[in-house]
């Protein structure tokens, strides 16, 4: 069961990747094939609805220049 907290993660993460790629004027289809996954699995991880393992999240982030912490919303400044 999650927690709030968890919860609240999940809705920054989905945001954060979101915000982030449009930023870049990026497709969906687009970031998925530079990070090498099936662009319905990351638009699960933008609606909130899967969470991308460890590695991936590390991934985005050094594809994003930001960090871990700023996707998970446990800091505010990338």
């Amino acid at each position: 069961m999650s927690t709030k907290r968890e919860e609240k993660m999940k809705t920054i993460l989905g945001e954060r990747l979101k915000e982030l790629r449009e930023e870049r004027g990026l497709t969906q289809k687009q970031l998925s094939e530079q990070l090498g996954i099936n662009s319905v699995t990351y638009l699960h991880y933008e609606k909130e609805q899967r969470e991308p393992p460890l590695s991936l999240l590390a991934d985005i982030s050094l594809f994003y220049g930001v960090t871990v912490d700023y996707l998970l919303g446990l800091n505010n400044s990338g």
